[in-house]
């Protein structure tokens, strides 16, 4: 069954399609970029994502609505940089401290990095995110949209159906994993499987 969507409709100049379309490929990319990396530092194979499929939703939407943001400052590389590295390291500090209200741990430390305030940010961090956001906004969007480009929408449509499916059922199967216990243990099983993941994985 088809995803009843306005592909059509736009959001900041930018119609659904392609909106949907990046946030998948970046998630895809995301995932895969980061596992490939941490393989070579882990000199073994490592999944890097939470789930088991090759699918970071965090990469999609980072990009993707990161993008959005920053396309007004898309005419300069300095303005660019600023800006990607002060919203980028707003959204690590807002995400980090709602961590660890409700989960009572960060999935990243940067403690042991100079510069950090309560190892939720660093600045090493909001350096690198200029520069990822001057990759992703002046190159990668591009040439990720060029892809979309010559890709039929209808066979577009169906992978990102697919992929959408897949994530949905890995994701649920997580979250069951996580959540089966009762309500007064919910807390302690996000933390539990938080640790576990950072032991095998970092």
């Amino acid at each position: 069954m088809k995803l009843q969507l306005n592909w059509s409709s736009s959001m900041f100049g930018t119609d659904f399609y392609h909106l949907v379309a990046s946030f998948v490929i970046y998630s895809i990319l995301g995932w895969l970029v980061e596992s490939i990396y941490m393989s070579i530092c882990n000199k073994k194979l490592t999944n890097r994502g939470l789930a088991k499929g090759p699918f970071c939703p965090i990469y999609g939407f980072g990009a993707t609505l990161g993008s959005l943001i920053l396309k007004p400052f898309a005419g300069s590389y300095m303005a660019l940089y600023i800006s990607g590295a002060i919203i980028a390291t707003a959204f690590e500090y807002f995400v980090g401290v709602l961590m660890i209200k409700f989960l009572g741990a960060l999935w990243w430390d940067y403690d042991n990095k100079p510069y950090n305030y309560k190892g939720i940010i660093c600045l090493e961090s909001t350096l690198a995110w200029g520069f990822y956001a001057i990759g992703v906004v002046k190159f990668l969007n591009g040439f990720i949209t060029r892809i979309v480009d010559r890709i039929e929408p209808s066979k577009m449509i169906t992978f990102i159906e697919i992929v959408f499916v897949i994530a949905v059922f890995d994701y649920t199967v997580k979250m069951v994993n996580i959540f089966h216990e009762p309500i007064v243990n919910t807390k302690d099983k996000v933390v539990k499987a938080y640790r576990n993941f950072h032991d095998r994985w970092f």
